[in-house]
């Protein structure tokens, strides 16, 4: 019972319209200043920590530097998207954390010696935590501050991607 079947002509195998491209899948776009609200309280935060950090350890380490740029940097770039200016929004708020950690970093051990609470030396007499960041200031504290600003800025552009 075999049948003979032919197989239809070539020019009823092409459709009635070419094919069209499946459509691009739609750009992320972010929202710039959920991504500058969000960089700015990971700032904070990890300000906050580090400072922790280094009161406690009574020394500046350098992978908790890396990883307020890190903080910073997840929060600009998951939030804010691919915006051109937030890594560097994030590395410039990389860089007041950083400072920010290590003056309360300073502050914590101040009160530790001094007969002042934290809130005491970052307010009232700001200017003894000042001449000891200048007091303790190295090549490596600088290396602090870069490695802040970079991570935050890589981390930023390579999120937002």
């Amino acid at each position: 019972m075999s049948q003979s079947f032919q197989p239809p002509a070539p020019e009823s195998q092409m459709p009635a319209h070419p094919a069209t491209p499946p459509a691009a899948p739609p750009a992320r776009s972010g929202n710039i200043g959920l991504g500058i609200a969000a960089a700015v309280i990971a700032a904070l935060v990890a300000a906050g920590a580090y400072g922790g950090i280094i009161g406690a350890t009574e020394r500046e380490i350098g992978y908790a530097a890396l990883a307020v740029g890190l903080i910073i940097g997840f929060a600009t770039g998951k939030l804010g998207g691919p915006h051109p200016a937030l890594p560097v929004v994030g590395a410039v708020l990389s860089l007041g954390a950083v400072y920010g950690g290590q003056a309360l970093g300073t502050a914590i051990i101040g009160s530790k010696v001094l007969p002042l609470t934290v809130t005491e030396l970052l307010t009232e007499h700001f200017d003894l935590v000042q001449a000891s960041l200048k007091e303790d200031l190295s090549p490596i504290s600088f290396l602090f501050y870069a490695l802040g600003a970079v991570t935050a800025f890589q981390t930023a552009r390579k999120v937002a991607a």
